[in-house]
């Protein structure tokens, strides 16, 4: 039988059975750390609740306690903290379960994370890449292996890769801005506020080194316009 073919209580039962819950699990939080090259690290929480992703309560974070190398470990402490530092003040739930996309040593980080903000008997899960093992904290010696047909690892998987997508879109789009800001800033006499000018209408260094001068002209004034269309142009 497949993941699909349950319902949203019957899913959670069957988690709460095969990672021996305390209760049925109605609400999954999810984090992963993105750092492809080592730059922009930035974090993402997806949700699970009553048997379906619920995109309204996805998060996205900038990780700001690590710069230079990146550290994964210290990454996932500040995302959880800040998380669940934010849930105690505005006086939230906990999730039912924290899912972490990693092995033990993340499980670890997400778990000191927790301790420092006294948040105790959280049920908290890890689910390694390529082994697809699950590690539970309390018993990492004990990893839940399940068959790759189990309906409950469909559903861990779904929620660990949407979690790894949600986090390498929202990489992307940084990198992305900061490379268009960057080949601008090159041009000299173009401070901030004209590069949001022409990002902004233009929407792509593209089309900025398309357009003509009455194009540019249209958006910043006649003579940043020669400037950018010089620039480009390699004048």
């Amino acid at each position: 039988f497949r993941a699909e073919a349950l319902s949203p209580a019957a899913i959670s039962r069957e988690i709460e059975e095969a990672l021996d819950l305390e209760r049925a699990p109605r609400r999954i939080e999810c984090f992963d750390i993105s750092n492809l090259q080592g730059s922009d690290i930035v974090a993402s929480m997806v949700v699970w609740e009553d048997g379906r992703m619920k995109k309204s309560d996805y998060r996205r974070f900038i990780i700001r306690s690590v710069s230079g190398l990146p550290d994964d470990f210290q990454s996932m402490r500040e995302v959880v903290t800040r998380r669940y530092k934010r849930v105690q003040e505005e006086g939230g739930k906990m999730p039912d379960l924290v899912l972490i996309d990693g092995g033990i040593g993340q499980l670890h980080a997400a778990q000191t994370a927790l301790d420092v903000l006294n948040i105790v008997d959280q049920p908290l899960a890890s689910i390694a890449k390529r082994e697809e093992i699950i590690y539970i904290v309390g018993r990492e010696d004990e990893p839940v292996i399940l068959d790759h047909r189990s309906p409950v690892l469909k559903v861990i998987q779904q929620i660990r890769d949407e979690s790894h997508r949600f986090a390498i879109t929202f990489h992307r789009l940084r990198r992305s801005k900061r490379h268009l800001t960057s080949e601008l800033s090159e041009i000299a006499g173009v401070g901030p506020r004209t590069r949001q000018r022409l990002l902004s209408h233009f929407g792509s260094i593209a089309r900025i080194r398309a357009a003509s001068v009455d194009q540019l002209s249209k958006v910043i004034t006649q003579r940043q316009a020669e400037t950018v269309w010089k620039h480009f142009q390699g004048g």
